[in-house]
């Protein structure tokens, strides 16, 4: 059974690396690897059941191609053509062929093939392991070191885990062998890695994979449940249940990415075919959007006309005016004018399709702009500024106006959180979407929080929790980021803080 879920998830990944939006070199030669791994758990898996030498065949000579083919992965993830140059991959090649002669021939009957065979592959495998680890020491520090290194310590890892298939082999521990397991596990880590070269924070390798194993677990006790319930008793014993979850769960990325592929390919204009269960909320919401677009400068027409009438006449009443107590009155009729004038202002840019001015830009220098901005309007004395930007983010292409006019909203919003003063930091992140490649760009404070209840609601139009608010801001903010397809959220600690997280996809 572990020899099929790994012939399975092999064999998933490596269609999806085929199907990959931005195939290369290193994509192709892990999706053939894959397969070659795929056809010799087959191969093994279906000589169990058959007993037929066809199989057997298929088995040895899967295992002999897969140490080229891994040399030649290695050399394409590595980059590094000194290290290992197609003259070694070709070296690996020639082995396995001879390799091959060798055991049709009557010698091949006195030799310990599965000995050779197996030995050969730990070689392999050994060469590559320490390829990497020389890579990572003659790199320097960055993205790509990080990648390899992380790649370093799971092969060494899996390698570990599979030895305890020995307390099984050798000694008849009652251990089940779960050297595959661990091996599928290892493949999809690889296919992360090479799929997301930037996601590189290894705390969100491990959420990732323990949101796997939490899945897994829950898709197993369901599927246990149902069966018991249905059946009186478990007609599969709970092994197989978890190890067929497990297969389920960890095949669903590289089987969506294929299917996606195949239906874009064939009904090229649905391309939200996996998102049906929201397309009636986005067409609700776009129509929405569009009567309001449409209402818009009639309504503010209409209010705008009277307050300007009311604001003339006020203002001649306070000239004639002779006591100071109908002055203040005036006074406060012509402030509320201007403030409900400003309000339709806000209403309207809220409102308003945007004319984007999209440019290529470097999205530091345009945080460092509306930063420079922010320091000349005289800062609260005992509030700080940090700056984390990385030097090796991708061009966007944006309104740089807009996204100043976003930062600057948000960052002063963070400003007046921190009264009694705090720290505000601005960082950008290289990151992946499902759109490819993008930039993070997160706002932190220290101030005053936002409260839970109110976290879902910071983004509406006309939300606020200031007195004289308008609730327009974050709103405008949102509209922005979204009409340059990207998305803005928030998280919040009362009395600790709040984060704003800004993603923009990378120009392609």
């Amino acid at each position: 059974m572990e020899a099929f879920i790994l012939a399975a998830v092999s064999l998933a990944i490596a269609v999806s690396s085929l199907f990959f939006r931005k195939r290369e070199q290193v994509h192709l030669s892990f999706a053939v690897l894959c397969f070659a791994l795929f056809l010799h758990k087959l191969g093994q898996f279906s000589y169990g059941f058959f007993n037929h030498p066809t199989w057997r065949l298929l088995e040895i000579g899967s295992l002999l191609a897969i140490s080229p083919l891994l040399f030649q992965f290695v050399r394409a993830l590595i980059k590094e053509r000194v290290l290992l140059s197609k003259r070694h991959v070709a070296a690996g090649m020639v082995i396995s062929v001879s390799l091959a002669a060798i055991f049709i021939t009557p010698l091949g009957e006195w030799l310990p093939v599965w000995g050779i065979l197996y030995g050969y592959t730990a070689l392999a495998l050994a060469v590559c392991f320490g390829l990497l680890v020389l890579s990572v020491n003659r790199k320097a520090v960055g993205v790509e070191r990080t990648r390899l290194l992380y790649l370093v310590i799971a092969m060494g890892a899996t390698a570990l885990l599979s030895l305890l298939d020995l307390f099984h082999a050798l000694w008849g521990y009652a251990f089940p062998p779960l050297s595959n397991i661990f091996i599928a596990l290892f493949l999809y880590f690889i296919y992360a890695v090479i799929t997301h070269p930037h996601l590189m924070e290894l705390k969100e390798f491990m959420a990732r994979m323990l949101v796997k194993v939490l899945l897994t677990f829950a898709v197993t006790i369901t599927l246990f449940v149902v069966i018991k319930l249905f059946s009186g008793t478990p007609s599969s014993p709970f092994t197989i249940i978890l190890l067929a979850s497990f297969l389920i769960i960890i095949s669903i990325e590289p089987i969506k990415q294929v299917l996606k592929a195949l239906l874009n390919a064939l009904f090229p204009q649905s391309k939200d075919v996996f998102d049906f269960v929201y397309t009636l909320d986005q067409k609700l919401e776009r129509e929405k959007s569009v009567l309001l677009e449409e209402m818009a400068p009639v309504l503010a027409h209409e209010i705008r006309n009277p307050l300007g009438s009311i604001k003339g006449a006020a203002q001649y009443l306070r000239s004639e005016a002779a006591r100071e107590e109908d002055q203040k009155l005036l006074d406060v009729i012509i402030e509320e004018v201007n403030r409900l004038n400003s309000v339709v202002t806000q209403f309207l840019n809220y409102a308003k399709p945007y004319q984007l001015n999209r440019r290529d830009q470097d999205i530091n220098a345009i945080v460092r702009k509306a930063l420079s901005i922010v320091r000349m309007n005289n800062l609260p004395e005992l509030v700080t500024i940090e700056e984390d930007l990385r030097p090796d983010l991708p061009i966007v292409s944006v309104d740089a106006e807009q996204i100043m006019q976003v930062i600057l909203n948000i960052v002063f919003n963070a400003v007046e959180a921190m009264p009694d003063g705090g720290k505000l930091t601005l960082k950008t992140r290289r990151v992946n979407s499902d759109a490819g490649e993008a930039i993070s760009i997160a706002i932190r404070d220290t101030g005053r929080g936002i409260k839970k209840e109110d976290i879902r609601n910071v983004f509406k139009p006309f939300f606020t929790t200031r007195e004289r608010g308008v609730g327009l801001g974050l709103a405008i903010c949102d509209r922005i980021i979204r009409s340059h397809g990207g998305d803005i959220r928030v998280k919040s600690i009362p009395d600790q803080g709040s984060i704003f997280h800004i993603r923009l996809n990378a120009v392609r």
